[in-house]
């Protein structure tokens, strides 16, 4: 299949098809190119493993947007549940409440370790580190030595497989800026000492949401509901077509971009526009002319991201949606509980079924380890952590997941802003939105905005928001806050003449 289209579409996650949708829906011609030959939704969708669903790990559907939130109902309007969330920390054979409760932490720390958490709070506010450049000095600053070594050192280095030393501290910045994980903790340590006198008057502190929205059949309802109102509008999502070039002709202002389809079948396509969610290093390397930002786009880095799926015989029913490992001991990162994220991915309704979700690089011991090894391993340790008996176990999958998350080390902002200055001169008519396609760790719901307002600035013809604002803001996302500007208000149907 081959043909021209007004703007063509590479990616069917959730930036790429509210991209298509907001553009379809608005009487544009659109086409979808997604890799995979079965699944939309990226690493939102839902994986059907002889009818056990599961996430790729694990999708909230919870927004400030109202425009997000709009879009979610409009898309998918009956198929909505609420679900309570609940979740912990498994540090050093313990559990702690996620957010951490006071007393717990307190009780599960002994009273040694608490002081020693004080101590370290207090100096590190007596001597903050000036201009923190990594997650380890950012983080420090805020919590103190002690608080950092225990309960963020081992899980961030076990997420991006590198040290705190190497992270950039614009990831503290945007993920847990004003977030009260430690605030109950130090609280209670103060209560129990005597040293807390609270006054009135002051902000609200920032607390996770305690429930949420979700599918009932898993995130993939949504992007599936998406992609065929897509084509019902008249645009088009074509399944396994690998991208393989993208050149552009400055004289006729025409992009043609050439696919591989799964069985082999080379096709070329046309476009005024193209708009990308694929990852920022791919796509710069398939660019026609070479462009001259291409060694930047070359030393991005990615951490991919496997899950081990255990299916088991009924047991005590577990009231996670999901359980951070915190514990240096053992290699999972984290665990979902799919039942409690909606009783509907549980094929029998009774069945127990974990992910273990490891955190590698491509190509690394983890990632090109067997099913069967992977399989052996999450069983252990699922043992060892103390969530299941592996003599339960009945079945088992193994889902690869390339790309998952944009590193943050200490050059990838110099070089995502060369990359941004070169293709705003070089390539008009090509637009990056989401996770993968700018680089940029956010979240669906912000995925989803990118999309939303590259497709109209694309209707309007000229650039009226600026997408990479959204998700500057690392307050967003949750409840709480007093007084927060949050970075989708600052975008949301506000025009402003800016640069994209």
């Amino acid at each position: 299949m081959s043909g021209h289209v007004e703007t063509l579409v590479i990616g069917a996650g959730p930036a790429g098809l509210t991209t298509a949708y907001t553009l379809a829906k608005n009487g544009r011609g659109v086409t979808v190119l997604e890799m995979d030959e079965r699944y939309v939704g990226g690493i939102s969708r839902t994986v059907d493993y002889k009818g056990f669903l599961f996430d790729i790990g694990g999708h909230r559907f919870f927004s400030k947007s109202k425009e997000i939130v709009d879009l979610w109902n409009e898309i998918l309007p009956d198929d909505f549940i609420e679900r309570p969330r609940l979740s912990r920390i498994y540090y050093r054979n313990k559990f702690y409440a996620y957010p951490l409760k006071a007393f717990e932490a307190l009780g599960n720390l002994g009273v040694f370790t608490a002081s020693l958490c004080m101590a370290s709070f207090a100096w590190a506010k007596a001597r903050p580190v000036k201009s923190p450049r990594t997650f380890h000095e950012w983080v420090r600053n805020q919590f103190g030595e002690k608080l950092f070594s225990i309960f963020f050192k081992t899980y961030t280095e076990k997420v991006w497989g590198m040290s705190c030393d190497e992270i950039s501290a614009d990831w503290a910045a945007q993920r847990i800026k004003g977030l009260d994980l430690i605030g109950a903790v130090l609280d209670g340590l103060k209560r129990s000492l005597g040293l807390n006198k609270r006054g009135g008057g002051g902000a609200a502190a920032k607390t996770l949401i305690e429930s949420f929205r979700y599918p009932r059949r898993g995130p993939g309802m949504m992007w599936e509901a998406c992609a065929a109102k897509v084509k019902a509008l008249g645009g088009q999502v074509l399944m396994g077509r690998k991208v393989t070039g993208l050149r552009y002709d400055a004289a006729a202002r025409l992009w043609t971009v050439t696919a591989q389809a799964a069985d082999g079948t080379a096709e070329t396509f046309t476009a005024d526009n193209v708009v990308s969610s694929a990852p920022m290093r791919e796509l710069m390397g398939s660019l026609s002319p070479t462009p001259i930002s291409l060694f930047h786009a070359q030393d991005l880095k990615y951490r991919d991201f496997l899950t081990v799926v255990l299916i088991g015989r009924p047991q005590k029913e577990l009231p996670d949606n999901w359980v951070y490992i915190h514990d240096p001991s053992v290699k999972v990162g984290r665990v979902q509980n799919f039942r409690s994220w909606s009783p509907e991915m549980i094929p029998d309704g009774v069945s127990t079924c974990l992910g273990l979700e490891y955190f590698c690089f491509e190509g690394d011991g983890l990632w090109t380890s067997s099913d069967a090894d992977l399989i052996a391993l999450a069983k252990a340790e699922i043992a060892q952590v103390g969530l299941m008996d592996p003599a339960d176990v009945y079945d088992a999958s193994v889902v690869r997941q390339p790309k998952a998350y944009p590193v943050y080390d200490d050059a990838y902002a110099h070089n995502v802003e060369m990359i941004r200055l070169d293709l705003k001169r070089t390539y008009p008519g090509l637009h990056l939105v989401g996770r993968n396609g700018m680089h940029k760790y956010n979240n669906q719901d912000h995925a989803m905005m990118t999309g939303l307002l590259t497709a109209l600035n694309i209707c309007a013809g000229e650039t009226l928001y600026d997408v990479w604002q959204v998700n500057e803001d690392a307050e967003y996302g949750e409840s709480g806050v007093s007084g927060a500007q949050e970075a989708l208000s600052s975008v949301r149907l506000t025009p402003s003449r800016v640069a994209a």
